[in-house]
């Protein structure tokens, strides 16, 4: 057969098609390098609209570009069918630009490249992996993520462990340790910082070149399955950092990758991000919606990841995002909204979410921009969460002021329930906290040493009692004193010190608490779950607060208390819904995470003193800085006032429910 019988038989134009129109969503099955069994050949398929040649040079082929020429076919794309290569093969593409200029590329699609300093494509031929996580995912195909647990372990997968001497094997040599180790610990969820192809060690992979491969750096693509499927056989989850914002100029990749700007903007200065010296998408481009849409879907389709998080959304949404007056292009409408991105936004949700409905979307966010977790049939953006980038800086601005004066910055611990509920909330305390300066959590805390541990144990215990999903990233779980490192692997060390491994075991404790009790996480998205118990106590620092969840026509309860400061408190006044029963269940200031154990060793019942809106109170012992939480009860009294309590839907009937 001919070249062109070749085309026809093996190119499906209807996929091209939906590539040019915006609307494919799995474009690597199409384009790219991929074996065609029938003919023992390699199709090798790339868009260049503006080129004037393209060739296919690597390795086989002694980098020539006459030896391979690709032949242009309608939509702009360029076509070739190559015999005898092998795993691994190194290639990239020749284009000639209409200027005469010449153009060595990586392939946009490839499945794997090399890593630096060296960028060819690698020929991949595709193998059947045997999945073994069956199970998890009939099982994750009936949750609900948004009622379910959700604590999240952040994970540099380069410096997480000193796993295995050679860098290559890592996907695989870290897979049982990070398995067990999350499984022992009790999160549900792992989150990689990105991890497709990528250059510069030092951008921890933001800055993507290629993405469609998963970086080489650590493995191959079968060996990052094996990843995945042993976290999914402890029930752990996986989330992906994937990057849509921007990419990078390296001259082998996406710039200008047909001699014209082809995937960033038309308009040089809106091409370029002022910041970080990248280049922006043009999401206007059916192609590069095309394009990033399956890079996502790729994620999920091949590598059965269960959730992405896009980075960098902010500067998607917003055309002046990091430029002065002058430097930007206004919208249409003359002002700061990028509506191309928001459109990509909301069509990359729907696509995702349709397709893969058990999946969720995730967008660093750190503006107010309204509905980023609405669906997009009523103007939302779509994702599933956003990060709660307030109540982390609140609350880190909060903890290192010296309590003496924490009384005058009162809100900061209560203004994040003003708007708690108008997103799907992840609260995270990233990777980004804890570098260039910022210092570990545990140095993040106002105090002296032992003030410190006490003081990130109150904090721990808060955040995973506040409504919304939590994130933490590794190190922080024991308290690392350094900052993190991307060239270091973690203080492991640390395990031989009493308070570190004290601190380990109570973030252990928190996640089980957590997960094995819904009020803690089954309504994170109204007032139904939340009711302020104690909310203005400035003066002491203090605030208490109760979490619900309904079992049938049954109310459960865990009731928050945290004392902000170093002074023990007898008689810290609560107001309670109902006549009842407070049981101390956890608290951060048990000896065996450190604490001196002062607490309520004895229940404590309600009394028939009303506060705030409620018709009954307790009053609990809260040492210093410390957190605690109880199992409240209602219990039958003879005669019960009415309550009714803003916030609380169906308390009216709580009274009946408890007799």
């Amino acid at each position: 057969m001919v070249q062109e019988d070749f085309i026809s038989k093996y190119i499906n134009k209807s996929d091209l098609y939906l590539f040019n129109t915006g609307n494919a969503s799995k474009a690597w099955q199409t384009l790219g390098c991929h074996y065609i069994s029938d003919i023992g050949m390699f199709l090798f398929l790339t868009w260049a609209p503006h080129a004037k040649s393209v060739s296919v040079v690597g390795s086989f082929n002694h980098w020539s570009s006459e030896a391979n020429p690709m032949t242009a076919i309608e939509g702009g794309f360029w076509c070739t069918f190559i015999p005898n290569l092998q795993y691994g093969d190194l290639y990239k593409y020749s284009i000639t630009a209409q200027d005469g200029s010449l153009h060595l590329k990586a392939d946009p699609f490839a499945a794997s490249a090399e890593c630096e300093p060296e960028h060819a494509s690698k020929v991949y031929i595709e193998k059947d992996y045997f999945w073994s996580d069956n199970n998890y995912l009939k099982a994750r195909s009936n949750v609900n993520v948004l009622a379910s647990p959700m604590s999240i372990y952040e994970v540099h997968i380069g410096s997480w462990q000193n796993i295995s001497s050679n860098k290559s094997e890592i996907y695989r040599s870290i897979a049982l340790p990070l398995a067990n180790y999350c499984h022992r610990m009790g999160f549900t969820h792992v989150e990689f910082l990105p991890l497709n192809e990528f250059p510069y060690e030092g951008s921890w992979g933001y800055q993507t070149t290629g993405y469609f491969a998963v970086t080489s750096r650590y493995g191959t693509p079968d060996d990052f399955k094996y990843l995945i499927d042993t976290l999914h056989r402890e029930n752990i989850g996986v989330i992906l950092d994937w990057v849509p914002a921007h990419f990078p100029k390296d001259g082998y990749a996406l710039a200008n990758f047909d001699g014209t700007p082809l995937y960033e903007c038309k308009e040089k200065r809106m091409a370029e991000h002022p910041e970080w010296g990248t280049l922006i998408f043009d999401y206007s481009l059916p192609e590069v919606q095309s394009f990033l849409i399956s890079s996502a879907c790729q994620l999920f389709e091949v590598y059965h990841v269960d959730g992405v998080r896009v980075d960098a959304v902010s500067s998607m949404l917003y055309l002046d995002y990091g430029r002065k007056p002058g430097e930007w292009t206004p919208n249409k409408d003359g002002n700061n909204i990028n509506y191309a991105a928001v459109s990509f936004l909301q069509k990359f949700n729907s696509t995702v979410l349709t397709a893969y409905p058990w999946a969720f979307t995730v967008a660093e966010e750190s503006t107010a921009f309204p509905m980023v977790t609405y669906p997009p049939s009523v103007g939302g953006l779509g994702f599933t969460f956003k990060w709660d980038m307030g109540f982390m800086h609140d609350t880190l601005d909060y903890m290192s002021v010296d309590p003496y004066f924490r009384s005058k910055c009162h809100d900061k611990l209560t203004f994040s329930m003003m708007y708690a509920f108008s997103e799907n909330f992840i609260l995270a305390f990233s990777h980004d906290e804890v570098v260039h300066g910022k210092s570990s959590m545990i140095n993040k805390m106002w105090g002296e040493y032992d003030v410190k541990f006490s003081s990130l144990r109150t904090l721990y215990g808060f955040v995973f009692a506040h409504p919304g999903k939590k994130l933490i990233f590794m190190g922080s779980e024991f308290a690392q004193f350094i900052e993190w490192d991307y060239q270091k692997h973690l203080d492991w060390l640390l395990m031989d010190y009493p308070r570190h491994k004290q601190m380990q075991l109570y973030y252990k404790d928190l996640n089980s608490f957590y997960c094995n009790h819904p009020p803690m996480y089954e309504i994170d998205n109204s007032w139904e779950g939340f009711k302020w118990l104690n909310v203005d106590d400035n003066e002491r620092s203090c605030i208490a607060f109760l979490r619900l969840a309904k079992d049938g026509n049954q109310w459960d309860y865990i009731v928050c208390a945290c004392n902000f400061t170093p002074v023990d408190y007898e008689d810290f006044q609560i107001a309670l819904p109902v006549y009842g029963k407070l049981t101390e269940v956890l608290t951060s200031n048990d000896k065996k995470y450190g604490g001196n154990g002062k607490g309520n060793l004895e229940p404590v019942l309600t009394d028939c003193e009303p506060f705030l809106d409620m018709n009954y109170s307790a009053r609990i012992k809260l040492p210093g800085l410390s957190c605690i939480y109880f199992h409240f009860i209602p219990m039958q009294r003879r005669a019960l006032k009415n309550y009714s309590a803003k916030g609380i839907s169906d308390m009216g009937n709580a009274e009946r429910d408890i007799g």
